[in-house]
């Protein structure tokens, strides 16, 4: 009996390590494209979430501060939350009319860069956005809920709803 049971074995994991290397030789499947979302930055806003341009004339960080520290809870308030189905994403963002060089932050909305303990928050930023140019910042992105701004032409925290 004890024959039996080792000559099944070998013969299960015979099958399973065809069945291992069978995938190993399948060509690998296609990763859908990355979704683009388009946004463009004007003085101290995302024109995309608030649905229209005011117009803010700003030539430095400090500007964008006293703006929408007077406006830009109200705005926020009433902007659109974008909702998205989880995946990849390239975030293609665009320096419309701001003098100086801008960024972008997306990040998980209880993402905290002070905390030094290593988690698994997603946080995806960079700079050197100059007038005129457009830049693409990648993400994968998975349930939960996100905010995205610029910190360098101080924006409201925008809200994005992965599903």
């Amino acid at each position: 009996m004890e024959k039996t049971v080792l000559r099944r074995w070998r013969m299960a994991g015979l099958a399973g390590c065809a069945g291992v290397l069978a995938a190993a030789m399948m060509p690998a499947t296609a990763h859908a494209a990355p979704q683009v979302i388009e946004l463009t930055q004007t003085g101290c806003q995302f024109l995309e979430p608030e649905g229209k341009d005011h117009g803010y004339e700003t030539r430095k960080k400090a500007d964008c501060e006293t703006i929408n520290g007077d406006s830009g809870a109200q705005r926020l308030a009433q902007s659109n939350v974008m909702r998205v189905s989880a995946g990849d994403f390239i975030f293609r963002v665009a320096n419309e009319n701001v003098p100086y060089e801008l960024g972008f932050w997306i990040r998980d909305v209880d993402y905290d860069w002070t905390d030094k303990i290593l988690n698994q928050k997603i946080s995806v930023s960079g700079g050197g956005l100059r007038q005129g140019k457009t830049k693409d910042y990648a993400v994968t992105l998975t349930p939960g809920e996100y905010v995205y701004s610029c910190p360098l032409n101080p924006t409201p925290n925008y809200r994005l709803i992965v599903e």
